[in-house]
């Protein structure tokens, strides 16, 4: 056998399980991190701060008695607080019965109810912060397009020598003024209504003089990003690659690429693809993918997984802290928002429930996204922790807003559920939580 055949798949591998677990213990070290801070400040004491299951690997006692350990399985955490029975906060009446009232109140299960709530919720509300923060720095690095469009560097294209200059501030394409970008509806109408031509006519400012040059197309058909598990992506191609043709077709504009695939029905497509002065020839099917609308709900289309990028790199500007702040919460809160209609829409049929993902294809996922780049990765890293502080809020025993749940109806009653009741509950949101991963680990092995 071929070593050199087997060698890139087991380095694509060891990418995705890498990434997969770089991903997760951020995640979970964020989250634990928050439920053992907050706990510490409202008088709860932990024994125990671990990252991974299983044996421990390495461990150290701080001044404040907690034990912080590495553990050989790295698929998780826990933070075990005094009183604790188990990394589940299950109580060990045994240890607390005889506990002094101040030993007591150190424990998850002596503390009081405000204490117990606010140590709960801080692991979801800290993977929050984690994505708005991760967000925030994202922005601000990327900064913002600059107002008028200028040109910053051109990017290699299979189209003859063009007039279009760094520095050139675009005044019009083809004769029509370029609108307000953050105007999204009046953008699109204006990048439809461009000719399907590979050279267009751009009238710029150029230190301080209007000049008419010819220039590439404002959107050719170029592969500005590719999207995990896509048929683009399982394909072969990458960013930057320039697709001139369909089916033997010559296509010059990202909306004609856009319009062929939409009416492709989920035929085979064969691609030619300009990379790097080269011509490949490339085979794919388009895929069904259910999208969220801005107006609510989803909207089935045939897709391949790519976003378009304009045939130049924007130059841009600084963009302040607020701004970015501002951009980075809205961006969690439509995670949030698209993530709940998604659920919602899937239990009531109208999309399909092969949009959930398991493990196996949020490695998948993990390792595609590393593959492009560290940007991408810390993107993907902040977009998951938000899922994950979703998730722990739903109201099911065993995760975080189970138990938030439980405290909610002893701020009611005056009293918690019986240990009867927790414990059937906690049983069958033991099943449900289990039944869910077996249903999305099925979808990752069987769905398309």
């Amino acid at each position: 056998m071929d070593l050199s055949i087997l060698l890139p798949q087991f380095g694509s591998l060891f990418i995705t399980i890498l990434a997969f677990v770089v991903a997760l213990s951020i995640i979970v070290a964020v989250h634990e991190y928050g439920h053992y801070i907050v706990g510490r400040w409202s008088g709860i004491k932990a024994d125990v701060f671990s990252l991974g299951f299983g044996p421990v690997l390495f461990s150290r006692v701080d001044r404040h008695g907690t034990r912080w350990q590495v553990a050989a399985l790295p698929f998780g955490g826990y933070v075990k607080f005094m009183g604790d029975s188990d990394a589940a906060s299950g109580k060990d009446g045994a240890a607390i019965t005889d506990m002094p009232p101040e030993r007591l109140r150190q424990t998850m299960h002596g503390a009081p109810l405000w204490a117990r709530t606010a140590t709960v919720a801080a692991g979801p509300v800290f993977n929050f912060i984690l994505s708005i923060l991760v967000f925030t720095a994202v922005m601000m690095g990327g900064g913002k397009t600059a107002d008028p469009l200028t040109v910053g560097e051109m990017k290699p294209l299979p189209v003859a020598e063009v007039g279009l200059r760094p520095g050139d501030e675009i005044l019009s394409v083809a004769g029509q003024a370029l609108p307000d970008p953050d105007a999204d509806a009046a953008y699109d109408d204006f990048l439809d209504a461009l000719p399907r031509e590979a050279r267009l006519e751009y009238e710029v400012r150029r230190e301080g003089a209007r000049l008419t040059v010819t220039g590439p197309h404002l959107m050719p058909p170029l592969v500005g990003g590719l999207s995990p598990q896509s048929a683009a992506f399982d394909a072969g191609l990458e960013a930057g690659d320039v697709i001139t043709a369909v089916n033997g077709e010559p296509v010059v504009s990202f909306s004609e690429l856009k319009d062929i695939v939409e009416g492709s029905d989920g035929a085979a497509l064969a691609l030619d693809v300009w990379r790097g002065g080269e011509t490949l020839q490339l085979t794919l099917v388009p895929r069904r993918t259910d999208e969220p609308q801005a107006e609510g709900g989803f909207r089935t289309e045939w897709r391949i997984g790519v976003a378009g990028s304009m045939a130049f790199e924007p130059a841009t500007e600084a963009l302040g802290p607020v701004e970015a702040l501002g951009g980075a919460v809205g961006q969690t809160w439509m995670i949030v928002e698209s993530s709940v209609s998604g659920l919602y829409h899937m239990i009531t049929g109208a999309i399909s429930s092969c949009n959930m993902s398991g493990p196996i294809g949020i490695a998948q996922v993990s390792g595609a996204m590393a593959s492009q780049g560290a940007e991408s990765f810390i993107w993907f890293v902040a977009v998951l922790s938000t899922a994950v502080g979703l998730l722990n809020l739903f109201p099911v025993p065993v995760l975080d807003g189970g138990h938030l749940a439980f405290y909610a109806y002893e701020a009611v009653v005056g009293r918690p559920p019986s240990e009867r009741a927790l414990r059937i509950m906690m049983s069958v949101g033991l099943t449900l939580i289990l039944s869910l991963m077996l249903f999305a680990v099925f979808n990752d092995l069987f769905c398309p």
